[in-house]
């Protein structure tokens, strides 16, 4: 048994897909388009093989919407969060899949703890992403 067939990892679910814990590799990619075409093009993606979505929520508008994109589609989404943890507050309370976050620049300590907080009873999964300049 190689080294990587020896080490599992916890098992989590983005939405219906498990990731981690042995199970398959999951493709996911990121949407590149205006909120008026997110659902499009996550639709086009399910279709090539995509697993799980990411998407970039800039700013309270794209958090509010997020509940109406999810309402459309299949794919479980990702909302990725810079800059203010209140839109991953309210990206959860649309019904968001996952997090991907950037723990340096939402804003310190007491966000983050209060953004794991809600994670942690609304059994979503946090994706951690880090930079130099962040740290």
């Amino acid at each position: 048994m190689s080294t990587i067939e020896r080490r599992r990892t916890r098992q989590i679910h983005i939405g219906n897909i498990p990731i981690g814990g042995g199970a398959p590799i999951s493709v996911q990619s990121m949407c590149n388009t205006k909120t008026t075409d997110t659902v499009r093009q996550i639709r086009e993606l399910a279709a090539a093989g995509c697993d799980i979505v990411r998407l970039a929520v800039p700013d309270m508008e794209a958090a509010k919407n997020l509940g109406n994109i999810i309402r459309q589609v299949k794919t479980p989404l990702v909302a990725d969060i810079h800059f203010d943890y209140k839109l991953a507050l309210e990206a959860m309370t649309q019904g968001i899949a996952a997090l991907r976050i950037n723990p340096g620049n939402i804003g310190g300590t007491e966000r983050v703890k209060k953004v794991v907080a809600a994670a942690r009873e609304g059994g979503i999964p946090i994706r951690i992403g880090v930079n130099a300049g962040s740290l």
